[in-house]
């Protein structure tokens, strides 16, 4: 027997009929309690903790934030396929994540950015999170690997300060 409270406070018993509903019942709650989760941080948590074992289902978890990247599958299946293609063979050992920046714009918008190790060369990895009401949801998700372009562009002269001693 099951008992879910409601969020208005009803308390309501479900009986199950067989283990293989059970089973769905339990998976059901499992992923509705994994992305319903109270902050971009956690998301980001559960994102890297999945994408160590995982890197394809930890992307198509974290658009399952939001029902509406169903609008964009295709573009999340060529995501999929690049992160699935970050084999040993081709980027050697992942070594995990370090944050570079969080840039909060709003309230209600935020974004992460990531280094993500790999032992041939690092990616950046841009999350962008919305909460339109009481729940984040994941608003964009991007990769790249600029990083060493952008550290470069930053170390020109007409960035410095001369003036300094």
């Amino acid at each position: 027997m099951l008992k879910i409270i409601l969020s208005n406070g009803k308390e309501v018993n479900y009986t199950f009929k067989n283990m293989r509903e059970t089973l769905t019942v339990l998976m059901i709650l499992t992923s509705i309690n994994l992305f319903a989760q109270s902050s971009p941080q956690k998301l980001i948590d559960t994102f890297f903790a999945t994408y160590e074992k995982d890197a394809g289902k930890a992307v198509k978890d974290l658009y399952a934030t939001n029902r509406w990247t169903e609008r964009i599958k295709d573009d999340i299946d060529k995501i999929i396929g690049t992160v699935n293609g970050f084999t040993d063979n081709y980027m050697g050992q992942y070594y995990g994540h370090e944050l570079i920046t969080k840039k909060k714009f709003a309230e209600s918008f935020i974004l992460y950015s990531y280094l993500v190790k790999y032992e041939r060369q690092p990616i950046r990895f841009i999350f962008k999170f919305y909460k339109p009401n009481e729940e984040w949801v994941l608003f964009s998700y991007a990769l790249d690997d600029k990083l060493d372009d952008e550290i470069q562009e930053a170390a020109k002269l007409y960035y410095l300060d001369l003036d300094k001693e």
